[in-house]
């Protein structure tokens, strides 16, 4: 592996990336070749506005391309679920002491981060608070709007 940072995923998300990779491959690669045999046969390129957005167009694939396969190969799957302690993978269900209001988070990987579906980065302030606690531990969140206590009620 490289030296580059790992990319935690779960198999659906290491599924949905080589979907893409191909996608990018075999559709949208074959699509911007053939738009820039079709500029160039336009003629003065130092004036095609259509083969400066083929170029552009290729370099955004090709960019794609090569970001998703270094996902791939620094990408660590998220294999089975550790319901005796928080780690990615897991759903878990807090209490913010202050407040006695609860919130179920499910700790991903960065790449996976669904806020609309209470999916959390495992790089978040509360996601490496709670890491690696047990139920019924009530630990402090150092985070950007402040310092605040949960209390870990379940681990799913």
């Amino acid at each position: 592996m490289n030296e580059e940072k790992k990319v935690y995923l779960t198999q659906e998300g290491v599924d949905e990336l080589q979907r893409q990779l191909d996608e990018l491959k075999n559709v949208k690669r074959p699509e911007v070749i053939i738009a820039l045999k079709e500029a160039r046969a336009l003629g003065d390129l130092s004036e095609n506005a259509e083969y400066d957005a083929a170029r552009t167009e290729q370099a955004l694939v090709e960019g794609k391309i090569a970001e998703i396969e270094a996902m791939l190969e620094n990408v660590e799957v998220i294999k089975e679920k550790n319901t005796e302690f928080v780690d990615i993978g897991a759903s878990v269900k807090l209490k913010y002491v202050d407040d006695n209001e609860t919130d179920i988070y499910t700790i991903c990987g960065s790449k996976e981060v669904d806020p609309f579906n209470n999916k959390i980065s495992n790089e978040s302030p509360i996601a490496q608070a709670i890491m690696h606690h047990r139920v019924g531990d009530i630990v402090s969140v150092v985070s950007p709007n402040g310092q605040y206590d949960v209390e870990i009620l379940e681990i799913s």
